[in-house]
């Protein structure tokens, strides 16, 4: 289903809780409304659609990815950018990473509760677009 996005920066900016089986359809309601804004936006967070879990989804090379419980494990090469943001007007400078290393949990992992072996995503096997993308949605997840 698509969602109605949230644009007020203090809802978008709390911490995000720890996703659970229970919110998978939540993943679905993000690339439902990925797909109805994919003109303009390549990457959500949970909370872009009001709900606080940890929960993004992004174009990886016209394949969508979706990852619960994201948490950014390894970072290098520290530069100072600007980027926009759906729920947001306009740019804001942000510091990014060129090389990030990921650390989630999948669908399948999330829905038989073993999150002892997450899946790891490194810069390289995403697009340098969809890494920007990843790291967005980490820092509010």
């Amino acid at each position: 289903m698509v969602r109605e996005l949230v644009h007020e920066p203090e809802r978008l900016a709390v911490k995000a809780r720890e996703a659970e089986p229970g919110d998978l359809p939540v993943a679905q309601d993000l690339l439902d409304t990925l797909e109805a804004h994919r003109e303009t936006c390549v990457g959500m967070a949970a909370n872009m659609i009001g709900v606080n879990k940890n929960i993004i989804v992004f174009d990886n090379e016209g394949t969508d990815m979706v990852m619960f419980n994201p948490e950014i494990i390894k970072s290098s090469n520290l530069y100072e950018t600007e980027e926009g943001c759906l729920s947001l007007d306009g740019v804001r400078p942000t510091t990014r990473y060129q090389n990030v290393e990921v650390e989630y949990v999948t669908h399948v992992q999330l829905k038989a509760q073993t999150h002892d072996c997450k899946a790891v995503i490194r810069t390289g096997e995403t697009t340098p677009y969809a890494n920007i993308i990843l790291q967005a949605g980490c820092i509010f997840a």
